[in-house]
Formats: structure tokens, C-alpha cells, sequence
């Protein structure tokens, strides 16, 4: 059983972009949470981006102003547009879906954070190269 399928990834020269796109299969319950995050080798897997099924949206530092991640909740899809990429973004990409972590301080009772342990869900993962 697959429950989300990413496509997209590529090689690209630095300054370029490239686009990722994820659909999800995993129960509704399960995907208040969508995010993305990437693993380059010998690293562990860090969060990128998130987008909450209310619309609240988080990125990490190092790739603010250059990725958008955006979900359209009907078709249950995940993008990330990703500009003026660098080689230190060369990792494999995952997209993933999850309820959150429980807490008042958010709507809904959930969090979403750029925390591994917030998804349940997991795609396969799709390369990403930036490399002159």
C-alpha cells in the first residue's frame, strides 16, 4: 500500500528551480499535517516546509523566500516550488502527512511542526541534485 506518492525531483544547476509534487492516500484524520522534508547523505531527515489543513504555513530558515509549499485540501495534494536552489539543497525529498502534535495553543488541538515525529504517513522520496 502506498499512501503518498511524490514526483517532480530532478538535476538543476544552482539558481534554478525545480517543482515537487506529492499526493496524498492517507486517511483525512491523518493529514491534518502535510510537510516536506529531505535527507542528504550521511544527515538525518529534516523538516523544510508544512502546511496545516486550516492554511497555517512554516518553513526552516534556510529556505525562506526561496520555497513555497502550497496544498489544495480538495484534490488532497502537496507542492513545493523551489527557487534559486544551492547545492547544499541536494538531498532526497519526502513528502509526508500526519495529525500533529496534540496541544490547545493550536487550532483544532494540533500542531503542525517541521518534527518527524508530528507525521505518520510517508512517501518514497524523490532526488533532488543542484550541481554545476
Amino acid at each position: 500500500q502506498v499512501d503518498l506518492v511524490e514526483s517532480g525531483g530532478g538535476s538543476v544547476q544552482p539558481g534554478g528551480s525545480l517543482r515537487l509534487s506529492c499526493i496524498s492516500y492517507a486517511p483525512p484524520i491523518w493529514s491534518n499535517c502535510m510537510g516536506w522534508f529531505r535527507q542528504a547523505p550521511g544527515k538525518g531527515r529534516e523538516g523544510v516546509a508544512s502546511a496545516k489543513r486550516d492554511g497555517k504555513i512554516d518553513y526552516i530558515d534556510d529556505v525562506k523566500g526561496r520555497f513555497t509549499i502550497s496544498r489544495d485540501n480538495a484534490r488532497n495534494t502537496l507542492e513545493l516550488q523551489m527557487d534559486l536552489l544551492k547545492p547544499e539543497d541536494t538531498a532526497i525529498y519526502y513528502c509526508a502527512a500526519g495529525r500533529g502534535l496534540p496541544s490547545q495553543l493550536c487550532s483544532g488541538g494540533y500542531c503542525c511542526r517541521l518534527s518527524t515525529s508530528d507525521y505518520t504517513y510517508w512517501g518514497q522520496g524523490t532526488q533532488v541534485t543542484v550541481s554545476s
